[in-house]
C-alpha cells in the first residue's frame, strides 16, 4: 500500500490571520510531505507495506522507530487538516452538552487543551479523545497518537493540536500559548462532532 498526501480542502490562506499561508504550505507540503515518503521508504519490502496506516498505528510497538515517527506523522497532519475550517461552526448539541458535563463549560475545555498543549516539553500533540465512552484530554510526545499501543493514554481522537514548532514558529515566533489561543477560531467542529459520534 503507497501511502499518499491527502489534499487540504481549503486553500493555504484560507485560515489567516490565525494560521497564515506560508505555514500551511510549509506545514502541509514540506513536512507532511517527508512523512509520507518515509514512512514508504521505511516499509518498502515489508510485511507493513500490506497494512492500512490504521493497521500500522494501532499495531505500532511491531516496527521501527521510522515507522512510527513517520507513520505517525502522517495520520496525525492527516487528521489535522480535516479538524481546520473557516467557517465559525460550533459544536454539535451531543457533543457540547459531552464537553459541558466532562468540563464544566466549552471554555474549560479550550484552557484544558490548550495547558496540555503548552506544557508538552519539545515537540508533540495535544489531543481530545473519547475513552470508555468519555471525553479525555491528554498529550503525547513526538507523533505519536492515543490509538498506539504504547500511548500511555489510549483512546481515540477527536481533537488532536499539532505542537511542533513548524506549526506555528514563523507567525508565533516562540509564543507557543499564543497559537494554541489562535486555533480555536479556525476549529472545525463540525468535523469534531462527526468523530465524536463516530467514537461512540
Amino acid at each position: 500500500m503507497i501511502h499518499t498526501l491527502p489534499a487540504l480542502g481549503y486553500n493555504f490562506d484560507a485560515l489567516e490571520p490565525h494560521i497564515d499561508a506560508q505555514t500551511m504550505q510549509i506545514h502541509h507540503g514540506k513536512h507532511h510531505q517527508a512523512y509520507v515518503d518515509n514512512l514508504n521508504k521505511a516499509l518498502a519490502g515489508t510485511e507493513g507495506e500490506h497494512h492500512s496506516l490504521e493497521d500500522i498505528i494501532v499495531h505500532i510497538s511491531k516496527y521501527p522507530a521510522a515507522v512510527r515517527n513517520n507513520g505517525g506523522g502522517h495520520y496525525n497532519h492527516s487528521l489535522f487538516w480535516t479538524l481546520l475550517c473557516n467557517d465559525n461552526c460550533q459544536p454539535s448539541a451531543n457533543l457540547l452538552n459531552a464537553i459541558n458535563s466532562t468540563f464544566g463549560s466549552l471554555d474549560a475545555l479550550k484552557e484544558k487543551m490548550n495547558t496540555a498543549g503548552a506544557t508538552r516539553f519539545g515537540s508533540g500533540w495535544a489531543w481530545l479523545i473519547v475513552k470508555d465512552g468519555k471525553l479525555e484530554v491528554c498529550s503525547t510526545p513526538n507523533q505519536d497518537n492515543p490509538l498506539m499501543d504504547v500511548a500511555e493514554v489510549k483512546g481515540t481522537p477527536i481533537i488532536g493540536i499539532d505542537v511542533w514548532e513548524h506549526a506555528y514558529y514563523l507567525k508565533y515566533q516562540n509564543k507557543r500559548p499564543d497559537y494554541l489561543k489562535a486555533i480555536w477560531n479556525v476549529m472545525n467542529w463540525d468535523e469534531v462532532s462527526r468523530l465524536y459520534e463516530a467514537a461512540m
